[in-house]
């Protein structure tokens, strides 16, 4: 099996500021309800297939999970979906959330 590709937290940062890329959260609703990468589209068993009805196959896309080892599962099914630019989060949200100040103003 090939390596999965993955994205950094920097490089998903910055294709966030651009715009340049779908981000889509593969974890529970609640956990999502609680936090998750601004715009981000939560995907499940439920919705994927308009998702993928929905979503042009160029179209750049980052997965996120809880710590970037579902993701890339989900990724590699993206991949086999035709989806040509696909990439999971390395770290996950959690890395996420740690990267982001805190709301007390401490790093």
């Amino acid at each position: 099996m090939a390596a999965c590709p993955e994205i950094d937290l920097n490089g998903a940062r910055a294709r966030l500021d651009a715009a340049t890329a779908v981000f889509v959260d593969i974890r529970d609703p609640q956990s999502f309800a609680e936090g998750h990468i601004p715009g981000a589209r939560r995907l499940d068993n439920a919705n994927i297939q308009a998702f993928l009805d929905e979503t042009p196959r160029e179209q750049p896309i980052i997965v996120c999970c809880y710590h970037g080892n579902s993701s890339r599962q989900a990724t590699a099914f993206l991949l086999d979906q035709g989806f040509a630019n696909v990439w999971s989060l390395r770290g996950g949200f959690e890395s996420w959330r740690l990267s982001q100040p805190s709301e007390t103003g401490e790093a």
